[in-house]
This record gives C-alpha cells, sequence and structure tokens, in this order.
C-alpha cells in the first residue's frame, strides 16, 4: 500500500489506517477473535496505521491492539488518546487536559499497549478549562522523555491549532471528514495545511451510512451508539439515504462499491490527508483497503460534489456538540 507523510516531522504511516474503535465498544457486539483477524489481515495488506483512544471499552480497546501488535511491534504505528476521562465501569467523567493527568493517561496507555513509545499520541477532546499551552506543554514532555515521537489533536479549532503548534510541532490533526462531513473545507484544511500538519479523516464512511448497508435505523443493534445520532434519526435519515443513493449511482457507474468510492474521494483530497475507516471485520477491511486502487477523474470529483456538496447532510454529526472546539 502506498505511504504518506503526516506532518512535517517525518511520520509516515499508510495511506489508509485503521480505524479500531469498533471492536470493543459503539456498534454493537465485540468478538475479540475477528478483531484480532483484522489487525493481523491489515498488516499483511500494508495497512500499518491503527487507532485507538484510552476511552474506547473504556481502556480494553488498547489492550487489545497490544495483544494484536505483540511481537510485530515495528511493523506498526500505533495512535491514541487521551482526553475524554472515563472509569472501568465506563462512567464519563468529562475532559482533563491538566499536565498531573496528560503524563498519568500517558503511562496508562504505554502498559495497556505493551510498547514502549506511541507514535502519535493526540489530545482527544480540548479541555476549555486547561490552557492548550499546558495541555500541549506537558505532551512535549513526554517527547523529550521518549515516550511519545509525535503529537496531535482531535476536533481543535484553527486558533487553538496555532497555540498548540507555537508550543511544540503539531504532526496531526484528526477530525471526521467524508463526503456527508465537509465543514473542515473552510477552516481546518487551509490551517492545517499552511502550518504544515497532517490531517487524519476519522468516519469516512460516514460512520457505515456511505456503504450504503444501512436503509433503517432498525439494521443497528440496539446497543449501537448511532441510534442516538442526529444524522441516523427520523427525516434525517431519509433526507441523509438520498445523499447515499447519489454515491451509490456514481459508484456502479464506475464499477465500485459505495464505501470505497466514499473513501477514495478522501483519498484524493491531498496527500496530506490519511482516513481511518473503522471496521472489525476482515471482508469490510479488505473491501476498505481495495479503495487505495480506486482513481478518481476531474469528471469522478465533480460529480461527487454535485452528488454530496458541503453542507448536504441533515443534522449534527453529535447530539451534543458542545465538546467540540469550535
Amino acid at each position: 500500500m502506498e505511504r504518506r507523510t503526516l506532518g512535517s516531522q517525518g511520520l509516515e504511516v499508510s495511506a489508509q489506517g485503521l480505524g479500531c474503535m469498533g471492536m470493543s465498544e459503539f456498534y454493537g457486539a465485540a468478538d475479540e477473535g475477528e478483531a484480532i483477524a483484522t489487525i493481523h489481515r491489515a498488516l499483511e495488506l500494508g495497512v500499518t496505521f491503527l487507532d485507538t483512544a484510552d476511552m474506547y471499552g473504556p481502556f480494553t480497546n488498547e489492550r487489545l491492539i497490544g495483544r494484536a501488535i505483540a511481537g510485530r511491534r515495528d511493523e506498526v504505528q500505533v495512535a491514541t488518546k487521551f482526553g475524554n476521562v472515563r472509569l472501568e465501569s465506563g462512567e464519563r467523567l468529562g475532559i482533563r487536559g491538566d499536565a498531573t493527568y496528560v503524563r498519568e493517561a500517558c503511562d496508562g496507555s504505554l502498559r495497556r499497549l505493551g510498547v514502549d513509545h506511541i507514535d502519535l499520541y493526540y489530545q482527544h477532546r480540548v479541555d476549555k478549562a486547561v490552557p492548550i499551552e499546558e495541555t500541549v506543554g506537558a505532551m512535549a514532555e513526554l517527547v523529550r522523555e521518549g515516550k511519545v515521537r509525535h503529537l496531535g489533536l482531535s476536533e481543535a479549532a484553527p486558533d487553538t491549532i496555532r497555540r498548540a503548534h507555537a508550543v511544540h510541532p503539531i504532526t496531526a490533526l484528526q477530525t471526521e471528514f467524508s463526503l456527508w462531513s465537509r465543514d473542515v473545507e473552510a477552516e481546518i484544511l487551509p490551517t492545517v495545511r499552511e502550518l504544515e500538519i497532517g490531517f487524519v479523516a476519522y468516519s469516512p464512511l460516514g460512520r457505515g451510512f456511505l456503504s450504503g448497508r444501512y436503509t433503517s435505523v432498525e439494521d443497528f443493534p440496539p446497543d449501537d451508539f448511532r441510534r442516538g445520532l442526529p444524522r441516523f434519526q427520523g427525516p434525517a435519515f431519509e433526507q441523509n439515504l438520498e445523499l447515499v443513493r447519489r454515491v451509490e449511482a456514481l459508484a456502479a457507474g464506475k464499477g465500485v462499491t459505495p464505501g470505497q468510492l466514499a473513501l477514495a474521494w478522501v483519498l484524493a483530497q491531498g496527500d496530506d490527508v490519511v482516513p481511518i475507516p473503522g471496521t472489525k471485520r476482515v471482508a469490510y477491511l479488505e473491501e476498505n483497503a481495495a479503495a487505495t486502487e480506486v482513481k478518481l477523474t476531474e469528471d469522478d470529483l465533480r460529480a461527487l460534489d454535485e452528488a454530496a456538496p458541503a453542507g448536504a447532510a441533515a443534522g449534527e454529526r453529535y447530539a451534543d456538540m458542545s465538546s467540540i472546539d469550535r
């Protein structure tokens, strides 16, 4: 698989990564055997950029990744995140970005992953009660100590990104980006490109919606968190289905799946953009990885812009957007 470089500090990753969140929580029942098989198949296909966070599970996703990469550390680039505080019970305790917590969180992630360093360490959500300079200053100490190689932010606003980057180079900014989440094009992408920061696109398949596999909210397991997201409810769901049907028609014309076309679109947004589609099944991983072979013409890109223009999706990305640093 093609490789891409995030930021200007030399972090090289696979052009497409693997989001591992759903292997432990949020998208129905977990199957550890299938999840580990999926990670191993990803490495065989050259998908070496693995994305997790301490809150996934909580904590169980990092342990899963640790088991999957045991003895293969040199083959992977591991990205994890801190900041969304949870107990083992799953209870949420808010967001923390203070220096003490940064250090505690990193040590916990290293222990669960079974590694001596984290390749890319993100602040998962910005703590609005703590200056970003304090948070990134503490993260920079981790780099100096060798516990972390590169720093990242997730869902941060342009001013926050600039202030963070002034403290220590930020290698990557991770935010949702897909054919139905294009708001980053206005300010976020121009900012990170000006600063030579890479962009990691999470949910590049619109939380699976752009795959075309879902036609009703009843298609989701009872404990699937998508049932509570505005875009998957009522009239918004029906309106968003129309967007998917337009993508499906274009995909059929190219002889690819809707998901592959959606991923190819994200990949085509620039060599500084790395999508991390999440899956917990080998078959879907293989389908997603094949999207790197899909080449889009200018006509294809123009047709997709018309089918899914910025702002076309109905509903907010989350039920509560208050934690997003905008």
